[in-house]
């Protein structure tokens, strides 16, 4: 039996929805979009990788905050 990664699913189709021309979109087209990048999110928040996002963007964050000190 084959099984399909839900996160990799998402991911294939926010590429596909993203490599669109931004003139053939419709605001409906957009809001699905952002629908499915949030649930992309919340399905890798919770994994090593996801975690692993977090901290890099924690630590970017951190030396911007500084750096403007």
């Amino acid at each position: 039996m084959l099984t399909i990664n839900v996160t990799l699913l998402l991911a294939v189709i926010v590429v596909w929805r993203l490599r669109r021309r931004t003139e053939a979109r419709s605001r409906f087209d957009e809001k699905l979009t952002v629908v499915i990048v949030l649930a992309l999110g919340v399905l890798i928040a919770p994994t090593p990788a996801g975690q692993g996002i977090l901290n890099v963007l924690g630590q970017l964050a951190s030396g911007v905050t500084q750096a403007s000190r």
